[in-house]
């Protein structure tokens, strides 16, 4: 017996699908409701708006990503190369919607207003990237990471989503943006460092 599909994954699927042939600005949540086979009653006590549904897609993904993170023994590796592995999966997870992707990227760069209440749920997804590549996202530190990071998967997404299916071209983007990332973390760290040996020196 075929697993039954809980009214969220269904409206989410159909969302993408209609986002892949129609674009996203246009779509309404009426039309979702109806390719989703539910209510739009019941789609209403779900989501609020077409942001809130993009949120839950972008859930998803973190949910594959970490769980395959999970399952990964990547201890050894420095946690530049994690990272890397860790946004490539997601990459991964990604590819069976990337039609539907470009279109509400194209969409959405078109109407800031419509991409304004995405922007808490993309960081907070960035900072489980962090998470699953054993990095810290907590406090002030973490703060500056996930907002460098948020950066460096932009980048790489913008060239992801005209990407040959290799991706050869993401993965250079993608290790030069690391590159540059850590070494302004790296600037910063030492930055910090030298300021607190000088507080150090004038307490003394």
């Amino acid at each position: 017996m075929a697993a039954k599909i809980d009214p969220e994954e269904k409206i989410v699927k159909a969302a993408m699908k209609l986002a892949a042939k129609q674009g996203w600005r246009e779509l309404s949540l009426a039309e979702i409701a109806k390719a989703a086979r539910v209510s739009l009653s019941d789609l209403s006590k779900l989501f609020a708006s077409k942001a809130e549904i993009l949120a839950a897609y972008g859930r998803r993904v973190d949910a594959l990503v970490l769980e395959e993170a999970f399952r990964e023994d990547n201890a050894g590796e420095a946690p530049r190369d994690r990272l890397f592995d860790v946004l490539m999966m997601r990459f991964d997870a990604l590819s069976a919607d990337k039609e539907a992707l470009k279109r509400i990227a194209r969409d959405l760069r078109r109407d800031p207003l419509a991409s304004a209440p995405l922007g808490r749920p993309f960081l907070q997804s960035m900072g489980w990237m962090l998470e699953a590549a054993g990095i810290d996202s907590s406090g002030i530190r973490g703060a500056v990471r996930v907002r460098g990071l948020a950066l460096v998967w932009g980048a790489a997404f913008r060239v992801w989503l005209e990407d040959e299916p290799d991706q050869s071209r993401t993965m250079a983007e993608l290790d030069s943006r690391l590159r540059q990332g850590e070494d302004f973390i790296q600037r910063i760290s030492r930055l910090g460092t030298r300021s607190r040996a000088r507080n150090e020196k004038d307490a003394a």
